[in-house]
C-alpha cells in the first residue's frame, strides 16, 4: 500500500500554545482592539483553569509574535496585530528560526564587541554605561529591561564604527527583539543579562578586543537559553 495514502500525523500542541490560542479567540469574540487590556494574570489564569506559570508562558509567546505588549504598571495591552494569523503556527515559526538568530547574533555581535574595544571613544563608553544604568533602573522597578538591553547593544554597535555590520544588525533587529523578549522573560534572566553586559563593557573600556569578543559570546550563549528551544529538544 502507498504510504502517501495515509493522513499526516496529528501535531501535538503544548498547553501554553493552546492557552495562547484560547486567548486570541477570546479577543476576537469580544471584539477587543489595539490598546485594550487583558484581565490581570491571576484572574485570567483562573478563567482559563491553568497555572500562572502556563499563562505567563502563553502571554510571552503572544508578546514575541506581536499580539500583545506587556507594559509595567499598565498590564498586558493588545497591539494592532492582535487578530492576525494562526497563533500556534506563528509561535512555532518563531521557535524554528531562533537557532539561526542565535548564530547570527554570536557571529556579528562578538565581532562588533571586539571592534568596539579598539575603536570606542569616551562618548561611546558614556553611552554604553548609560544603557547599563538604565537597565539596572528598569530591573529595580520590576521591569525586564528589554528597552535598555536594546540600547546597550546599539551602543556597542555604534562604538564598533562599522557601517556594514551596523546595517546587518539593523536588518536583524526585529528578529533579535523577538528573542530578547523571550529571553528576558525567563526567571532571573534580566539580572544575569545585566551582569553579562557589564563584563562586555569592562572589556571594551579596557581596550581588550579578545576579552570583549569572549564576553559577548558568553552573553549571547547565556541569553539564548530559552524555554521554547528547551521544549523542542
Amino acid at each position: 500500500m502507498d504510504d502517501g495514502s495515509f493522513p499526516r500525523p496529528v501535531l501535538r500542541t503544548r498547553l501554553y500554545e493552546q492557552v495562547a490560542e484560547q486567548i486570541t479567540g477570546w479577543i476576537a469574540e469580544n471584539d477587543l482592539r489595539a490598546g485594550d487590556r487583558l484581565p490581570p494574570e491571576r484572574e485570567l489564569a483562573v478563567r482559563l483553569g491553568v497555572s500562572r506559570a502556563t499563562l505567563s508562558q502563553a502571554l510571552v509567546a503572544l508578546e514575541v509574535i506581536g499580539v500583545v505588549v506587556v507594559r509595567h504598571g499598565d498590564g498586558t495591552v493588545l497591539t494592532e496585530r492582535a487578530r492576525t494569523g494562526p497563533v500556534i503556527e506563528a509561535i512555532r515559526a518563531h521557535a524554528d528560526r531562533l537557532p539561526e538568530i542565535i548564530e547570527a547574533r554570536d557571529a556579528l555581535e562578538s565581532k562588533l564587541a571586539a571592534l568596539a574595544a579598539t575603536r570606542r571613544t569616551d562618548a561611546d563608553l558614556a553611552a554604553i554605561r548609560a544603557a547599563l544604568e538604565e537597565m539596572e533602573r528598569e530591573i529595580e522597578a520590576g521591569e525586564r529591561g528589554v528597552d535598555a538591553d536594546g540600547q546597550f547593544h546599539a551602543a556597542v554597535t555604534a562604538a564598533a564604527r562599522s557601517d556594514l555590520l551596523a546595517q546587518m544588525m539593523a536588518a536583524l533587529e526585529g528578529l533579535i527583539k523577538e528573542s530578547r523578549i523571550e529571553s528576558l522573560s525567563q526567571p532571573g534572566r534580566p539580572r544575569d543579562s545585566l551582569a553579562g553586559h557589564r563584563r562586555i563593557a569592562d572589556a571594551i573600556a579596557a581596550g581588550d578586543p579578545e576579552g570583549a569578543a569572549q564576553a559577548m559570546h558568553d552573553h549571547v550563549m547565556l541569553v539564548s537559553d530559552v524555554a521554547l528551544l528547551r521544549e523542542q529538544s
